[in-house]
């Protein structure tokens, strides 16, 4: 009778805690792993304050039209330069390709960048980031830009999705080093995906 009795009250427990445990919202696998990243202590850009209250980021509704395939024009000859962050702090980076891509009957082009610290760390050694401003900024996304992660295709092709679009960690957090998007990297066209304008909850 006692183990009966032990083993309702394990029971009841599990249960509690479980159905206090605050579920990752999120409408796509994209949007659930960047809330989970947010409400995780050792993973989350947000001061801790920020933390506490933290539900989800704003995103825009999941739009197939953002995702599109773009050509790769590769520029193995170019150089590392020092590209600007929002502190003092410069990285290298060099331009790794161009990108094509037609974008709602529009065509449009957009550098890729590889980091040179990146690319001989392991994991990270195909990582490439794209970072982009469009007519969206300092409305309803964030005013500096916003980056999406992509690696070294295979081919001379490759899928960008703009729905996976993210904001800087500057963006929540002012101790952050984030790099500036350049200018050449700027869409003339509203690009209503991804992550929106944080707004604390």
């Amino acid at each position: 009778m006692k183990n009966l009795s032990a083993l309702i009250v394990i029971v009841v427990f599990v249960l509690s805690c479980s159905q206090n445990k605050t579920p990752v919202m999120g409408d796509t696998p994209f949007q659930k792993k960047i809330n989970s990243e947010f409400k995780d202590a050792t993973t989350s850009p947000l001061k801790a304050k920020d933390r506490k209250t933290f539900r989800s980021l704003d995103f825009y509704t999941y739009d197939n039209d953002f995702v599109v395939s773009a050509t790769v024009k590769r520029t193995p000859d170019s150089e590392f330069f020092n590209m600007k962050t929002t502190t003092d702090r410069l990285t290298k980076s060099r331009v790794y390709g161009v990108l094509t891509f037609k974008l709602k009957d529009s065509t449009y082009q957009l550098n890729v960048y590889q980091d040179k610290v990146l690319m001989t760390t392991e994991g990270f050694e195909n990582y490439l980031l794209l970072p982009f401003l469009d007519e969206t900024n300092g409305e309803a996304t964030y005013g500096a830009g916003r980056y999406i992660d992509l690696e070294i295709p295979d081919s001379d092709t490759l899928i960008i999705d703009f729905n996976s679009a993210y904001n800087p960690y500057c963006a929540y957090n002012e101790t952050y080093s984030c790099p500036l998007v350049p200018s050449i990297n700027y869409l003339e066209t509203i690009v209503e995906a991804g992550v929106k304008k944080y707004k604390k909850h």
